[in-house]
């Protein structure tokens, strides 16, 4: 027999989180989460004369600011790129 799977509404967990609060046994053993090192990235000093040029041109207020928006675009332009070849292949 299949059991009938109950959903909370947020607030009963509300409710449920607060009064198990200060509770210690109704959690679980604490997780560490680290965050991933960050990396450097060098570019040739022609690219970053002409970024430079273009984070002026946008009005940027300094150059890695606007690499950082152009990379992070690029990315999810990559991201989304790379999943719809992903669903493609499913689809075959």
């Amino acid at each position: 027999m299949k059991k009938k799977i109950t959903r909370k509404s947020d607030e009963k967990i509300d409710e449920l989180v607060i009064a198990q609060a200060d509770d210690d046994s109704a959690w679980e053993k604490p997780i560490q989460a680290y965050r991933s090192k960050s990396k450097d990235v060098s570019i040739p000093a022609e690219v970053a004369s002409r970024a430079a040029f273009f984070a002026r041109l946008h009005r940027e207020s300094s150059v890695e600011d606007w690499i950082k928006k152009v990379v992070a675009e690029r990315v999810d332009i990559e991201e989304a790129a790379f999943a719809e070849a992903k669903r493609d292949l499913a689809a075959q």
